[in-house]
């Protein structure tokens, strides 16, 4: 694949960035994110188009609004140089084509859901659904689909379940630290017993199943494995924290572990050959 190939695939994931801006600041907050035109939350006034160039408008701003001089978030500028970034890896790994265009689309929508779930901890279902749709659309042959369906299935059904097993131990923990509901049946203070602690969100399980269906059963599993090492560290750092601070958003590890496996999924194919010949 040639740089001319790769540079504009990252020109068009930095303009593409650009709009993910948009959708992760609007759909949580349930706005259009097509009208009105983008606007500074601070000030209100209507940015100009060159106030709106991918990455390069951050840094000639100095990071602040032309018109009330409050600073803007790093994370535009950021997420524009990750769509890049995104875009221009998957061009190179598969050139310049209709399904290779999808996949980076699907990463992409990924890198939105993932700074949602930094911010509020949750993703909205619709953008999840869209990214799980086009995950198994990636490929047109009908054969291929299914095939793309029923890994998706097995990964969605996998997750629910390990939810419902870690979900259970965390109850019986939090139940058994309780002295006088330890001491009680559960039928008699029923209400008065702690709500099933949920280990993972839905969100979560979605997202595995957009894995299942871009990576295919075993490279998901591989990707679940890495996202857990990824994960650990920060949630080591989140200990003795408050209950709140300690709710590590997981669907950025997923993104980030399901991309890292997609982009070496040779090398881990021969890795996992030789590791069980």
């Amino acid at each position: 694949m040639g740089a001319i190939e790769i540079g504009l695939a990252a020109l068009f994931g930095a303009i593409v960035g650009s709009f993910l801006n948009v959708v992760i600041y609007r759909l949580p907050l349930g706005q259009s994110i097509v009208y009105p035109s983008s606007a500074c939350p601070k000030c209100n006034n209507n940015l100009k188009p060159w106030h709106n160039i991918p990455i390069l408008s951050w840094l000639f701003l100095s990071g602040k609004c032309a018109y009330c001089k409050e600073s803007i978030s790093v994370q535009y500028p950021l997420v524009e140089l990750a769509s890049a970034l995104i875009a221009a890896s998957i061009i190179a790994k598969m050139g310049l084509t209709v399904q290779s265009s999808l996949v980076a689309v699907v990463f992409l929508l990924l890198l939105t859901l993932s700074v949602i779930d930094y911010y509020y901890k949750m993703a909205p279902d619709s953008l999840n659904l869209l990214t799980l749709t086009l995950a198994i659309l990636v490929i047109f042959t009908p054969q291929d689909l299914l095939e793309n369906f029923k890994n998706a299935l097995l990964l969605a059904g996998g997750m629910a379940l390990l939810r419902f097993y870690l979900s259970y131990y965390l109850f019986v923990k939090i139940r058994g630290m309780s002295i006088n509901l330890k001491k009680s049946p559960w039928t008699k203070n029923y209400n008065a017993l702690p709500r099933m602690v949920e280990a993972m969100g839905e969100a979560d399980i979605m997202v595995a199943a957009t894995m299942g269906a871009l990576l295919g059963v075993k490279l998901a599993l591989c990707a679940i494995f890495l996202s857990a090492i990824i994960a650990m560290p920060f949630m080591l750092l989140q200990r003795g924290k408050s209950d709140e601070e300690q709710r590590v958003p997981f669907i950025p590890f997923l993104a980030v572990a399901t991309l890292i496996v997609y982009l070496l999924d040779s090398q881990i194919y021969r890795f996992l050959e030789g590791l069980y010949a």
